[in-house]
């Protein structure tokens, strides 16, 4: 039996003081609540420019074009949404709740609103946020986009996303979080709860462009059925003051697949506690998690979890981290659990510099040593996360040539 409505309340209001199982803990009483009143736009163009950079640099597109829709929640406003055709259905999270009553089957079901004070806030707050949903058998041809911006000074956002992916439906969504440009310190709270049917599949990207002194606690939990396939990329190139997250998939369904890619360069003054877990609850059930990370003089934890219940699993974990300057940190958390025999679950982890023979190596083919060391970043950093846009490229291609690195 579930909990009713103000149990839950009571139980959330308990947790506001609950610190998280990592990560520092933060001081809720130091934001003020992000307002829910700003003047929303039927046109993302419209935005100022430095929103509209800001909005291209985080991977959404303001002309909208290659995308099936797009969403824009600034501060704890929803000041945009749009979608082209039928084929994926875009509201407001708060919205889709007043229209459809089985929406509360999904609504906090996945993630625990006393799992901590940042859930608890979330909940709390009452929170609004993006519903997409992939109606059974469609496969969605264009991206999804969706921004969740800080636009205001020393303010507490909280976001409640959901998306739901039907039987045999594919979609992909890009996620960019940011600050507007000015917006030094805030908090971003953010929950999503991700719900794959039978043969369905979601592949979600999210790129965190951040400013130097904004602290970031999402809460992530997904659930794949039967033949579902989630796939995870997750960049983080720019300053933040701090990042902890530790995103769990659940593979509930025989077969089901869930992959995690992450890149993130923690710079001087940044503590990044970035982890990705997958349990495998269901026979022949795979999961794969890439984790590569950079320090420039901050602290880097990459944790990576794998849990196999079921027997003809296959899973591998890699955490492999890279130290540019003396004063920065890595620690990788690789971890392994299976409780039945017949798994096959590896790991591999490693931490170090660039080695300089492989600098000498590329310097011999013609080109200068800076050239050469961001070629071997580059190639480091390389996941595989295919589908961003063209801006989004280049913003990874600056921020992790050595001119940016050096700049700390």
């Amino acid at each position: 039996m579930q909990d009713p409505p103000d149990k839950l309340r009571k139980k959330a209001k308990e947790a506001l003081s609950k610190k998280a199982a990592y990560g520092e803990d933060l001081d809720l009483d130091t934001f003020e609540t992000a307002p829910k009143d700003l003047a929303p736009t039927d046109n993302l163009e419209d935005l100022s420019k430095d929103v509209q950079k800001t909005l291209l640099s985080s991977g959404v597109i303001p002309t909208e074009e290659g995308r099936s829709g797009s969403f824009l929640l600034m501060d704890n406003t929803v000041v945009h949404e749009s979608r082209k055709g039928k084929e994926v259905e875009l509201l407001s999270t708060q919205q889709a709740l007043a229209k459809y009553g089985w929406v509360k089957d999904y609504y906090w079901k996945a993630v625990s609103p006393e799992a901590d004070k940042y859930t608890a806030a979330t909940f709390l707050e009452n929170a609004d946020g993006y519903f997409i949903r992939a109606p059974e058998g469609e496969n969605v041809k264009m991206p999804v986009q969706t921004c969740l911006m800080i636009g205001s000074k020393n303010v507490a956002q909280t976001v409640h996303n959901i998306v739901i992916v039907e039987k045999g439906a594919e979609l992909e969504v890009v996620t960019g979080c940011a600050a507007r440009p000015g917006v030094e310190k805030a908090l971003h709270m953010g929950i999503s709860e991700f719900y794959i049917e039978d043969g369905g599949k979601l592949t979600f990207t999210m790129i965190h462009n951040w400013a130097e002194q904004i602290g970031v606690r999402p809460r992530t939990v997904v659930n794949v059925g039967k033949g579902g396939t989630y796939v995870n990329n997750y960049v983080c190139l720019k300053p933040v003051r701090t990042i902890q997250m530790y995103p769990t998939a659940n593979l509930q369904g025989e077969g089901a697949v869930a992959r995690f890619n992450t890149i993130a360069i923690a710079h001087p003054g940044a503590e990044i506690d970035i982890g990705s877990r997958v349990v495998l609850s269901a026979p022949k059930s795979r999961a794969e998690i890439l984790s590569r990370t950079i320090t420039t003089g901050g602290k880097s934890i990459a944790r990576g979890r794998l849990v196999g219940t079921a027997p003809g699993i296959k899973a591998h974990l890699e955490c492999k981290g890279l130290i540019l300057k003396e004063q920065g940190v890595q620690l990788a958390i690789p971890e392994l659990e299976a409780t039945v025999p017949d798994v096959e679950m590896t790991h591999e982890a490693a931490v170090g510099k660039i080695a300089q023979d492989q600098v000498e190596y590329i310097m011999s083919r013609g080109l200068t040593q800076e050239e050469a060391v961001g070629m071997i970043v580059r190639g480091f950093l390389e996941v595989g996360i295919r589908g961003i846009p063209q801006e989004l490229k280049a913003e990874i291609d600056r921020a992790i040539s050595v001119a940016e690195i050096s700049k700390g």
